[in-house]
């Protein structure tokens, strides 16, 4: 089973890549650019086919993709024909939306994972469903029920496993936690409590006991409540993925601007022996590694694991397009960037009455680039040295 989830992991990366690259080929298409290339993967050649002015193909090493835009550069050669299609000769807003496409289209396909995740895979949550009713309420983490103990309110007043509580206080509430909330918050005051039993409502009074927590009185029924599987409806469900979509996007600036802090622990993990981080960096072999693990274990049941992948790929697509937008070439931030100065320029020259000024020559930041593909190339080894020599291991 693990190789099937390293092959599910691989053919989901796979796809988007391809979705990225068909941003930048459709834009550009549609604002009349010429594309001659479309491949996935780089390195030599594999298959290839001609469709119109643009060869599709794979390369051997799966590592990403491209698609190649006549006139990126403003000291390309361009054919008489091909001058009014090069890439540098559009608008500065033309140039931003193919630029931006792909991470857009990242962002989408997480966000439509993470929708299908609420609405049919579902997540692991606690359910409003009864599963054990405590015999009282200890104060302290080794206290063992006795006479002189804190009574249960729910055995009190007769809530029994297998109760689904549906109302508080008349109020339904779509969340266990929110109820939690509630009765934490309702220490020694009474509640009406609506529960559902063989498919019978019943309305009882129970007045939450109070609990000594960090010097704050909060109260407690005194059930323990099952685990399970939890769908949301489609507005729910997209209100879910929207709001995580959005969370997920903040960790991974998070994650961006803490990265250079967490190399030199990545490399004692690495090389030192140190355990590895599970919130730390990990690269694609990692979460390769994960998906495996994932598919294998049998600690999860095939839904959960479905569920954890799917998430996986949402973080990772949600996490890639934030990155490729950072304003560093030879990412398409940076390349946005550009057109943003090139925009900047053109606004100045207008306001002075100047003519507009020729487009700004990518290739004189050629040293910069260089200097971050030997980073990023550096950081890819490092993680690879990591995810094979001490990867992470999930604790199923």
């Amino acid at each position: 089973m693990a190789i099937v989830g390293v092959l599910a992991f691989v053919i989901a990366l796979l796809l988007s890549v391809m979705i990225h690259e068909a941003g930048h080929y459709l834009t550009a298409k549609k604002f009349g650019m010429k594309v001659t290339e479309f491949f996935l993967g780089f390195g030599q050649k594999i298959w290839s086919a001609q469709r119109g002015e643009t060869e599709f193909g794979v390369k051997v090493i799966p590592a990403g993709g491209y698609c190649r835009i006549v006139g990126m550069s403003a000291r390309e050669e361009l054919s008489p024909a091909d001058s009014d299609r090069a890439f540098i000769k559009a608008s500065v807003g033309r140039r931003l939306i193919v630029l931006g496409a792909g991470s857009f289209l990242h962002f989408v396909i997480g966000f439509i994972l993470l929708l299908l995740l609420f609405s049919t895979a579902g997540v692991t949550s606690v359910t409003s469903t009864v599963e054990k009713v405590s015999e009282c309420i200890p104060q302290t983490a080794t206290e063992a029920c006795s006479a002189k103990s804190t009574p249960s309110p729910a055995k009190n007043v007769g809530i029994l496993a297998g109760d689904k509580i549906t109302k508080v206080d008349g109020i339904s509430y779509k969340e266990w936690a929110d109820v939690v909330k509630k009765i934490r918050a309702s220490a020694g005051k009474q509640l009406e409590v609506t529960i559902e039993r063989n498919g019978m409502p019943i309305n009882i009074l129970v007045t939450p006991a109070g609990r000594d927590v960090d010097g704050k009185v909060i109260g407690v029924l005194g059930v323990v409540n099952k685990v399970g599987t939890v769908t949301y409806g489609a507005g729910e469900a997209t209100v879910k993925a929207s709001k995580f979509t959005g969370e997920i996007l903040q960790n991974s600036i998070t994650s961006l601007i803490s990265l250079p802090a967490k190399i030199p622990d990545l490399v004692k993990q690495t090389f030192g022996g140190q355990k590895r981080d599970a919130q730390g960096l990990v690269g694609v072999v990692g979460v390769a590694r994960v998906s495996g693990e994932t598919a294998n274990t049998k600690a999860l049941t095939t839904r959960e694991k479905i569920a954890t992948f799917i998430l996986i790929i949402a973080s990772l697509n949600l996490f890639v397009g934030m990155f490729n937008m950072l304003p560093l070439l030879p990412l398409d931030g940076g390349h946005m960037a550009v057109a943003l100065a090139d925009g900047l320029r053109n606004f100045l020259a207008s306001r002075r009455g100047l003519p507009k000024p020729a487009p700004f020559d990518v290739e004189r930041l050629t040293p910069i680039t260089m200097a971050v593909f030997v980073l990023m190339a550096g950081l890819s080894i490092l993680l690879l040295a990591a995810d094979i020599f001490n990867p992470i291991r999930m604790n199923f």
